[in-house]
């Protein structure tokens, strides 16, 4: 039984409700073709007749309900990314923050919108080519569990590696050969510095950290105004005094009663 290709805005009422209550989710009526795009194999393969049955499937408390949710954000929130986005973050990290930083002082950073792993890798290697020896760590987390397994497993192909310096590439990255032609494994040696765990921004432990640095990018754009400043606020927790928080470069923290200082467009400073 094949679900029905559109959502009508009734369903598109009842998820907003659900992810809005789960991940904090602002879904917009303009993601009614997203949401229906990202859900209907799924609904499909449940022979269900209805986005409705299937919110009301998902909303349900049962341990079989909170894994088909957890499916369900899966599928909603898993978005495409690439090694090296937004490249001056990555020039203001080695340029400004790096060279300040004792080198006697573990260095770590939380990358807190993961998705599959490419941004943690690429701080990764920036990490281990400037502070080489001196102790780092990189924390990866996500909302998705399926997405974070592709991040540990840190097999990419080869157009998401295209921003990679080819300095990078020789030293942290193997070509694929074979079946995996076309594809690029990042290195032992980088995957056992960076750690990957689920975490929701809405329900942060109160244990995590503290970093030095917080890349929050690409991720509050989905949030309506109230949680976007809930959710900066329950990051910054976890940031050190004196460290840095980056969004992404499309984000904005102005006007938001926050104890950040602005040091350039989309990168913030935790007083001391």
């Amino acid at each position: 039984m094949q679900a029905p290709p559109l959502v009508s805005d009734e369903e598109l009422k009842l998820f907003q409700g659900l992810f809005k209550q789960h991940i904090g989710l602002h879904l917009s009526r303009e993601k009614k073709a997203l949401l229906a795009s990202r859900l209907a194999k799924r609904i499909a393969e449940l022979g269900l007749d209805s986005f409705r049955d299937y919110h009301r499937l998902i909303a349900s408390e049962h341990a079989e309900a909170q894994a088909e949710r957890q499916r369900a954000i899966d599928l909603i929130t898993t978005n495409e990314t690439y090694f090296f986005r937004e490249k001056k973050h990555f020039d203001f990290l080695r340029g400004q923050i790096l060279p300040r930083h004792p080198r006697d002082k573990a260095f770590a950073v939380w990358s807190a919108a993961s998705s599959s792993g490419e941004e943690a890798y690429s701080i990764a290697m920036q990490l281990d080519d400037v502070l080489g020896e001196a102790p780092w760590s990189v924390f990866g987390s996500d909302i998705s569990q399926r997405i974070l397994a592709k991040a540990r497993r840190g097999l990419y192909p080869m157009v998401r590696c295209e921003q990679v310096p080819p300095e990078y590439l020789k030293r942290y990255c193997l070509r694929g050969q074979g079946e995996y032609a076309g594809q690029l494994l990042v290195s032992r040696s980088v995957r056992e510095r960076v750690s990957f765990s689920q975490l929701n921004l809405m329900a942060l432990p109160q244990r995590l950290g503290p970093f030095d640095v917080v890349f929050l990018r690409n991720v509050i754009i989905y949030f309506d105004l109230p949680t976007k400043i809930e959710v900066v606020k329950a990051v910054t927790r976890h940031l050190r005094p004196g460290g840095h928080l980056f969004v992404g470069h499309s984000e904005s923290l102005h006007g938001m009663p926050l104890q950040l200082e602005t040091v350039a467009p989309s990168i913030y400073r935790k007083p001391p």
